[in-house]
């Protein structure tokens, strides 16, 4: 059943109902959230952050994006996960799934790698990269990789809940 302009029943148009302030202010908000997800996820295994709060933060940037848009245009040009004709669901499980067993692999891998090399479950190793341009030096250690998988199941779970939640 559709609306007569092609959407599903219940949808809404968000050009509509949003003002020219907000989708102006979304745009210039939602790379400033993204920038600030990256950083937290990069420097959480040593200061305040991480790979949870990033995952979280990202999403945030996903759902406003949603609520100014709409759902079809967070879908179509971010995540490119429209599939026509598939149901009112079009394919969650398919498309965040993968997000979120990744994630949890890489996570589990990344425990699994110190146990492989003798030492306790999730032990920590740092390794300094030299030579970097404007940084001369940066410390990369092996809790980045856990935080990256905490990254990825936060963001698939909370997609996965955003695309479900928004359906209603």
């Amino acid at each position: 059943m559709s609306d007569g302009r092609g959407r599903p029943a219940g949808r809404r148009d968000p050009r509509r109902e949003t003002t020219v302030i907000a989708r102006l202010v979304t745009r210039t908000v939602v790379p400033l959230i993204l920038v600030t997800a990256v950083a937290l996820l990069v420097r959480g295994h040593n200061l305040p952050g991480g790979g949870f709060i990033a995952g979280v933060l990202t999403v945030t940037a996903f759902a406003l994006t949603a609520i100014i848009y709409g759902l079809d245009e967070l879908e179509e040009t971010l995540l490119g996960v429209t599939v026509p004709g598939r149901g009112v669901l079009s394919g969650v499980t398919e498309t965040f799934a993968g997000t979120f067993a990744a994630g949890l692999a890489l996570a589990a891998a990344g425990g699994v790698a110190a146990m492989l090399a003798g030492y306790p479950f999730l032990s920590q190793a740092v390794v300094f990269v030299e030579g970097v341009p404007l940084y001369h030096e940066i410390e990369l250690a092996s809790a980045l990789v856990f935080d990256l998988g905490v990254y990825l199941v936060v963001v698939g779970a909370l997609l996965t809940i955003l695309k479900v939640v928004g359906r209603e």
